[in-house]
């Protein structure tokens, strides 16, 4: 098959071309196509003749929608829909990357697919609306919602508490938000898995088991062989823009479905720090 994945120089992006080795890909950054643009989307699909693509392009800074909703809006929804319709055009598969955002967070159980969108910060707001405008447009896109994303490669949440680690004698770390963490490398892998298996709706996609952040953290400074003390805290003591999810487990039964299992998240970080490693090297 061919591959066309927009955002290709994001953290996911990178990792979707580097270890997508099974068909030919192409990687596009927003240098290469500017998504906002339907001409240039088109052009886009037009000049890599793909298969499927893969939107992985998107504004991610969660607390920067707030203050940018036109922005947000035109690259994760109007955006979206520019690929979209371009996919149509061209007779291709798409597979959009959406978020936990999508809900409230006020749930106690892992959500389901078919549970109610409600997204509370303009960053939710703008993916959810792209989820229905997707749907309509082309009604057997893939969409894959996942949360809580790492890797090496790009800013994340292990990269920022080993850098404060390194300086601080000790962090504190909210421990009244939950959800799953995501490797990368592995979200990579089951898109690559989903593509090949003519998935079709809404697809929950993370790592597999759940933390708070302070738990997250306090793995991340143990396994790096840190001595940080790390100390659990409340959301309120750190007020952001945005609101985040207090409760963002995504049920994994949508993925199972296609007979595609995630590795627990313990094991992503251990792989990612090995990584990391590496790279430093």
């Amino acid at each position: 098959m061919r591959i066309t994945i927009f955002g290709a120089t994001g953290l996911l992006g990178k990792h979707l071309v580097e270890k997508w080795n099974t068909d030919e890909v192409v990687g596009l950054g927003s240098k290469d196509a500017d998504i906002r643009d339907p001409q240039q989307a088109w052009n886009a699909v037009y000049r890599t003749h793909p298969d499927w693509i893969v939107l992985a392009a998107a504004y991610t800074d969660v607390d920067g929608c707030e203050s940018n909703r036109e922005l947000a809006f035109d690259v994760n929804c109007h955006g979206a829909m520019n690929v979209a319709r371009a996919a149509k055009r061209h007779g291709a598969r798409m597979l959009f990357l959406s978020s936990d955002y999508v809900f409230d967070g006020t749930g106690n159980t892992p959500y389901e697919v078919d549970h109610q969108r409600a997204p509370r910060s303009v960053y939710g707001q703008s993916k959810a609306e792209a989820e229905i405008r997707l749907s309509e447009i082309m009604p057997d896109a893939c969409i894959v919602r996942t949360s809580w994303l790492f890797g090496e490669g790009g800013r994340c949440f292990p990269d920022t508490v080993l850098k404060l680690a390194t300086s601080r004698s000790e962090i504190d770390v909210v421990d009244d938000q939950r959800g799953s963490p995501t490797y990368a490398a592995d979200l990579a892998h089951a898109i690559a898995q989903l593509c090949s298996r003519d998935a079709s709706g809404i697809v929950h996609a993370t790592n597999r088991g759940d933390c708070s952040w302070f738990e997250f953290a306090r793995e991340i400074v143990s396994r790096a062989g840190l001595t940080t003390i790390i100390k659990p805290t409340t959301s309120d003591k750190f007020v952001r823009p945005a609101e985040r999810p207090k409760y963002s487990v995504l049920s994994s039964s949508s993925l199972e479905k296609y007979a595609i299992t995630m590795p627990g998240w313990e094991d992503a970080l251990k792989r990612y720090l090995a990584a990391r490693k590496l790279t430093e090297s």
